[in-house]
Formats: structure tokens, C-alpha cells, sequence
């Protein structure tokens, strides 16, 4: 699966995207956050994500995802 850094996220993790292939104990975002171990992601209450451009929560599982993206909370105005 790809893996997508938008804004600081991108910039802490030092790369815009990466392929991985976590093992199968990882199945939800927050796992693969964890497993991931950039340190720009340890703080999880300052992220969000989304599976396949869908907005999802960090519990939400990866099974058959072909594109995680993390990026900080979006404000609007």
C-alpha cells in the first residue's frame, strides 16, 4: 500500500509518500502509524487520515487498502 505526508506531516517525516507492506497484525490506521515509527506521528490526537481519499478515524482498518493518506486536522473558513 502507499502511504501519503501531507503538510507538516510531510515535512517531519522528510518524504510526500512511501510504499509498505506491514505485517498482519497491523490493521488498523493507528497500527500502522505505530508500526510506520516516524517520530512526527507519535502524538495521534494531532492526525487524521484517510483510506482510499475517504475521510476515515484512526481505528479504522486497512484491510484492502491501496492508499493511506496522514495529514493534520483541515480547517476550513
Amino acid at each position: 500500500m502507499d502511504v501519503l505526508y501531507f503538510a507538516w506531516v510531510r515535512e517531519g517525516v522528510g518524504k510526500a509518500q512511501e510504499r509498505v507492506d506491514p505485517p498482519g497484525d497491523v490493521v488498523t490506521v493507528a497500527d500502522l502509524i505505530d508500526w510506520l515509527g516516524h517520530e512526527v506521528l507519535r502524538d495521534k490526537a494531532k492526525l487524521r487520515a484517510a483510506i482510499d481519499q475517504r475521510f476515515v478515524s484512526l481505528d479504522t482498518a486497512i484491510a484492502g487498502a491501496r492508499e493511506v493518506a496522514i495529514f493534520p486536522p483541515v480547517t476550513g473558513g
